[in-house]
């Protein structure tokens, strides 16, 4: 099961897993891009459910249960708000700041907690969590997205060590991915990498039982940035972000 599955990363790793021979199940917000997704590849279940809302949760977990459960949850839905200057005064500011972890850090351990259990009882369960390069450096152009994503990345270390004490087979990955090419990284004036090469790279450690997979210029960030923060921090944040925190 793949949130956020009906564009970009997630709809990619959907068509990706289908050619793998995997059944695939879906999750989104938008009922009209479900469609268009299951339009695309009509092997696709499409459910519509929102990952930070807890009724829409348990109602997920319910017809997943009634299809025969899931041998891998792919926590991939994620928003990052559009930038804002913090130093303004703005009720926005919370606003946004609580939608963004709401999705992208509380949603994801709401469904873990939900379904630990069915893939505690499969022969291979897994989980896959996203975190991103910014839980290593943040982007000043998206801090509290690069807040949610640090703390997806200790969440997910710990989860995994957690799992490891009570003697669990399931699996927990962490997909570190740069700046990919979708609709949400629009502002960021950063060539990104394509969806396809992002998920090539996740099926590939999977496969390989490489736990915290890091694509592209990652591996690049998370070395530069252990050695020398200063040039760590300045590649991810260029002079030019200055004009569009003061627009």
């Amino acid at each position: 099961m793949i949130t956020g599955g009906s564009a970009g990363i997630g709809l990619e790793a959907a068509k990706q897993f289908l050619s793998n021979g995997a059944k695939v199940i879906i999750t989104g917000r938008n009922q009209q891009k479900l469609d268009e997704a299951k339009k695309l590849y009509p092997a696709l279940t499409a459910i519509k459910s929102d990952v930070a809302n807890a009724a829409d949760a348990r109602l997920l977990f319910n017809k997943i249960e009634e299809l025969g459960g899931i041998d891998i949850l792919y926590n991939n839905a994620g928003v990052m708000s559009r930038p804002q200057n913090l130093g303004i005064a703005n009720d926005k500011h919370f606003e946004l700041a609580k939608n963004e972890m709401d999705i992208n850090y509380l949603g994801v351990i709401r469904l873990n907690n939900l379904f630990i259990n069915m893939l505690k009882s499969r022969k291979e369960g897994a989980i896959i969590n996203t975190s991103s390069l910014l839980s290593y450096v943040p982007l000043n152009l998206g801090p509290t997205y690069s807040a949610s994503k640090a703390a997806m990345r200790f969440y997910t270390v710990s989860l995994r060590d957690h799992l490891k004490i009570l003697g669990s087979k399931v699996k927990v990955f962490e997909l570190v991915p740069p700046v990919v090419a979708t609709s949400m990284t629009e502002h960021v004036e950063t060539k990104g990498i394509s969806p396809e090469k992002l998920v090539n790279a996740l099926i590939a450690g999977v496969k390989h039982n490489r736990f915290t997979i890091r694509v592209g210029i990652s591996k690049v960030v998370y070395l530069a940035n252990r050695l020398f923060p200063k040039i760590a921090y300045g590649l991810v944040n260029p002079a030019k972000n200055v004009n569009q925190l003061q627009s």
